[in-house]
């Protein structure tokens, strides 16, 4: 019997990409990532903005630094959750992009409980809050943590991301291209195309001409590998919209509809290596 009145807590960290309010009508938990702007620290989304990140990002030399929630903040929580007799289904950013999962499994131990579900989310950004948003809908339909948790893993590899940049600089001051790479590719104009890949890692899937090409192919891309209807599509954009709304139009055109048009802004964790004007696609394929 007492099993029945276990409530499921659902945590997600920052890098899903959630506004305030978006948290509270979900009533989840969001544990945010620590921004570092050489000796400026900052907590994302709590005192630092999307926008005023994109400020920071272009207008100084220093380069970001993300660096993923400490054990503590997590233990802090399962206790809590622990003490109330709840499960937690935790769904935080690929492994292979931050050691966010690392520092959770370390708190889990900790905690010495059980009842905690940590899910690789193999996704960032939008892809956590497609599977935040199912696990919200089936805690409130009266799910338990495992239900959750496997329905979660199931939907983990439909998820696609994929994402055009309009600017190679900071993925260049990120390490990802040299500087000679860097350059040659703004003379050429190239545009990359970045998904995240089976493993959760950022992959090049490709690159084109100018931006007009780029929503060529990821026009190509959705008719190839259709998002799935019964899930929401989310565009995105990186501090800059203009991309990501010819992106759509260019959609639009080939009589590609998905229904309501659901923009949302990327934040810092992705944000950094993508910098402003990339624009994308989240989906369920």
């Amino acid at each position: 019997e007492e099993d029945e009145k276990m409530a499921v807590r659902i945590i997600v960290d920052s890098t899903a990409d959630y506004s305030a309010a978006e948290i509270e009508k979900r009533k989840i938990t969001c544990i945010p990532m620590t921004i570092a702007f050489g000796e400026e620290q900052y907590t994302d989304g709590v005192d630092l903005s999307k926008e005023e990140f994109f400020e920071k990002l272009i207008g100084e030399d220093v380069f970001p630094k993300t660096s993923q929630p400490s054990p503590a903040v997590f233990e802090e929580y399962f206790k809590e959750a622990k003490e109330a007799g709840d499960s937690v289904v935790a769904i935080l950013i690929s492994g292979a992009l931050s050691g966010t999962i690392q520092s959770a499994n370390l708190a889990k131990d900790m905690a010495e409980y059980e009842d905690i579900y940590i899910v690789d989310s193999k996704s960032a950004t939008l892809g956590i809050r497609m599977l935040a948003d199912r696990a919200v809908r089936m805690r409130d339909q009266g799910a338990g943590a495992a239900e959750i948790v496997a329905e979660l893993e199931a939907l983990k590899p439909r998820i696609r991301i994929y994402a055009g940049l309009d600017t190679l600089e900071y993925l260049q001051k990120g390490g990802r291209l040299s500087k000679t790479e860097a350059i040659l590719g703004r003379l050429a104009n190239i545009k990359p195309i970045i998904k995240v890949g089976e493993a959760g890692e950022v992959v090049m899937h490709g690159k084109q001409r100018g931006v007009k090409q780029v929503c060529k192919q990821l026009g190509k891309i959705l008719e190839e590998e259709a998002p799935d209807e019964n899930y929401p599509v989310y565009f995105l954009y990186a501090y800059d919209k203009k991309n990501c709304i010819s992106f759509i139009q260019s959609l639009q055109k080939k009589g590609m509809d998905f229904g309501e048009v659901k923009t949302r802004g990327i934040g810092p964790t992705i944000g950094t290596h993508i910098g402003p004007g990339a624009f994308g696609i989240v989906y369920i394929q």
